[in-house]
């Protein structure tokens, strides 16, 4: 069989509520490339506050598989489904999951956003996220570049000096 369908691409997977990292481990153990972007924040509790990593997209975890083994990650523990159209799973865009994975090991502070429609689709030209396409939206008075996972309908904002973006 050859094609776009045996080829090992990336997926967006359902999970349980507040069982993102244990469907990561889960994954790893079966020998997926699995994918959890976290963020962190500050959580406080009577007594203390704690900073602790969340998933940037609560109840989805990415992860890279063929078609052909669709079972063996429908049947790993707190995962609920794999995400698509019509009852069709559906790879992320691979250009949406590079953006997101160079957010997360870059040097720069990002949360959670809301997707959004709306906005100027834009391309960093200059500082550690140079590459990286999003949308330009305004936040307060600075400028965020919104990096958006389209099948998910999520994304992450970070700020950023709109000098450093141009049109797409």
């Amino acid at each position: 069989m050859s094609g776009i369908s045996d080829r090992a691409a990336w997926y967006a997977v359902w999970t349980r509520s507040r069982h993102e990292k244990m469907v990561q481990d889960q994954l790893a153990r079966r020998g997926f490339e699995p994918f959890l972007p976290l963020w962190s924040r500050w959580s406080r509790w009577k007594d203390r506050r704690k900073l602790i990593a969340t998933p940037l997209f609560p109840q989805y975890c990415f992860v890279r598989f063929h078609l052909a083994q669709k079972l063996h990650v429908l049947k790993t523990p707190g995962v609920l489904s794999i995400l698509g159209t019509s009852g069709v799973i559906e790879p992320v865009r691979e250009a949406e999951l590079e953006a997101i994975q160079t957010l997360v090991n870059g040097p720069l502070r990002y949360d959670p956003c809301p997707f959004l429609e709306e906005g100027m689709e834009v391309e960093v030209v200059r500082g550690p996220l140079r590459g990286v396409q999003g949308r330009l939206v305004r936040k307060n008075r600075s400028a965020r570049l919104v990096i958006a996972v389209t099948l998910i309908r999520q994304g992450a904002s970070v700020e950023i000096d709109a000098a450093d973006v141009v049109a797409v």
